[in-house]
């Protein structure tokens, strides 16, 4: 059991790094053409946000349904992937929306059209980890929220870590290209330890939801 917590605390935490590294690098990615302006920003923070949100949402729902570490490794493949393929598709998308857009409406509408096509979906995929791996973290009714709350906690500190990591390090050593395919190869690996345990371990469920009573 033990193993089994920290192996989630330990995806929670690197994926809410990966969370808030993208961010920063998705900012620097949009300043080449849209500049740095308070929308450039304000239109990012609020796509991830959303994404963030409805990602929270669908977590929750798909691990009410029947959590398993093999469909939770098959979220992270997912999130690896998306993530992973930007530098695929990225400055095309981007190039295509600066040219469409006259200069008046450029530096408004440009940097939201740009974060909706390229970072909405990864962020929603990324957004399922953390409700997701409460479902499978949950082993005690008693201690549920204080469970819930050290998770959460972890994904936090974790995004902090990436922050400070990309602005400090990660940007000045890599360029955007390699940046997105290493978060995708974070997330991958982050996918196969949990497809891994479900597999060798033999764990196919979750906790269930704990009864009125307590009773399991």
């Amino acid at each position: 059991m033990m193993w089994r917590k920290s192996i989630l605390y330990l995806i929670v935490f690197t994926s809410g790094a990966v969370v808030l590294a993208l961010e920063i690098v998705a900012g620097r990615f949009l300043q080449v053409k849209f500049g740095s302006t308070i929308h450039v920003w304000g239109n990012l923070i609020a796509v991830f946000l959303a994404g963030l949100s409805l990602g929270y949402y669908l977590g929750g729902h798909l691990s009410d349904r029947h959590a398993s570490f093999t469909r939770f490794g098959l979220l992270l493949l997912l999130s690896a992937a998306l993530v992973g393929s930007l530098p695929l598709y990225a400055f095309s998308v981007r190039e295509m929306v600066f040219q469409r857009l006259g200069m008046e409406r450029v530096e408004t509408i440009g940097p939201l059209l740009a974060s909706l096509g390229l970072f909405f979906l990864p962020t929603i995929v990324l957004g399922t980890v953390s409700p997701y791996a409460v479902r499978l973290v949950a082993d005690d009714p008693a201690r549920l929220g204080r469970q819930v709350g050290s998770l959460y906690a972890f994904s936090t500190v974790g995004s902090i870590v990436g922050a400070l990591g990309t602005t400090f390090y990660l940007i000045a050593m890599l360029d955007t290209p390699t940046q997105f395919y290493l978060f995708g190869a974070i997330q991958a690996l982050l996918a196969l330890t949990a497809l891994g345990w479900g597999i060798l371990v033999a764990e196919p469920s979750g906790a269930r939801s704990p009864s009125p009573t307590g009773e399991r």
